[in-house]
């Protein structure tokens, strides 16, 4: 399967980890992730790879934040993917 570009909204320093949802009702649709760890020295952006991993069961090494790794809006490659789980946690 191709690599698929997702664009993810970060919610650091959350109560809890979360994957799911939709951020605002713009084109292309972004998802909303919550992450517990907080924003520094990159542990929200480790923690984030690995939840899109879990959810989207691939290995780690598939995720691979190709934009806006500094931003809360990112855009994420995720190698072998299934569209459909896609389409379930922006509904959720």
């Amino acid at each position: 399967m191709p690599a698929v570009k997702v664009t993810v909204r970060v919610r650091p320093g959350s109560r809890r980890d979360d994957v799911g949802g939709r951020y605002g009702a713009g084109d292309p649709p972004v998802l909303l992730v919550r992450v517990a760890a907080p924003a520094v020295d990159g542990r929200a952006n480790d923690r984030l790879v690995h939840l899109l991993a879990a959810a989207f069961d691939v290995p780690t090494r598939a995720v691979t934040i190709v934009g806006g790794a500094v931003h809360r809006t990112k855009v994420v490659e995720i190698e072998g993917m299934d569209p459909g789980i896609l389409e379930a946690l922006l509904a959720r």
